[in-house]
């Protein structure tokens, strides 16, 4: 199984948005936003509505220059991926773009699967940063620390390097079922010495660690002959 990544494109040519939002939809591995101006993206990201994973920037906006949202964004603690698209690949605009703090520059015309192979490397090396941060219940959960931390308690859970990659990929799943076989692929690779029984040890011990009353899970639930997480359920 493959979790949807969230990506917010803002560019105002229509006709480019369609493409993107179709090709991300076709790759299997994205769900894609929309936003036509910088002041639509901006509002978007400061509603905190949707979790975005990476965001596709065009450098000439309606209403500015993308060069300055990135810069914006990047000062208001912004930490996800920026792609930037411009019509130029002048070292000059790529080196202000690279300033502004965008991860990487293309330029127009750009072939998909290049876009697609960079936005993927951006995403793996973010993930594996210790920027990537992620709110689990009352949790902020850093993945690279294993940590989980609730500030309102003042209580910080340390995780096995095992219970961190489960939670990650849960999280990544956007609160779909997990089946417990891919859940063990991906967490164990495909190791026939390793049982479910395994897998289900691990949730044991997540749950003691994560949820206020662990038979009656509210956060890392059971359902759909695996496993689901809601971000947004109960406080532990």
């Amino acid at each position: 199984m493959t979790s949807e990544r969230s990506i917010l494109i803002v560019d105002d040519d229509q006709s480019l948005r369609a493409m993107l939002v179709q090709q991300l939809a076709v790759a299997g591995e994205f769900v894609a936003h929309e936003a036509e101006t910088a002041a639509e993206a901006e509002a978007r990201i400061a509603d905190g509505s949707i979790h975005i994973d990476a965001i596709i920037l065009d450098v000439r906006l309606p209403d500015g220059d993308g060069r300055d949202l990135c810069l914006r964004l990047r000062r208001r603690g912004v930490k996800v991926p920026i792609i930037m698209l411009t019509g130029s690949d002048e070292e000059v605009d790529v080196v202000r773009g690279l300033d502004a703090g965008a991860n990487d520059y293309i330029a127009k015309p750009f072939r998909m699967a290049e876009l697609l192979a960079r936005l993927r490397a951006q995403l793996r090396m973010f993930e594996n940063s210790e920027d990537a941060v992620f709110t689990i219940g009352p949790f902020t959960f850093r993945p690279s620390a294993k940590l989980l931390q609730d500030t309102t308690r003042n209580r910080r859970i340390r995780l096995t390097e095992k219970e961190a990659a489960i939670l990650k990929f849960l999280y990544r799943a956007n609160a779909r079922p997990v089946a417990r076989q891919d859940l063990l692929g991906e967490v164990w690779g495909y190791n026939a010495a390793v049982t479910t029984h395994t897998l289900e040890t691990h949730i044991y011990r997540l749950r003691q660690k994560i949820e206020a009353d662990p038979a009656h899970a509210r956060l890392l639930l059971t359902e759909g002959g695996g496993y689901r997480l809601d971000p947004g359920g109960a406080a532990a």
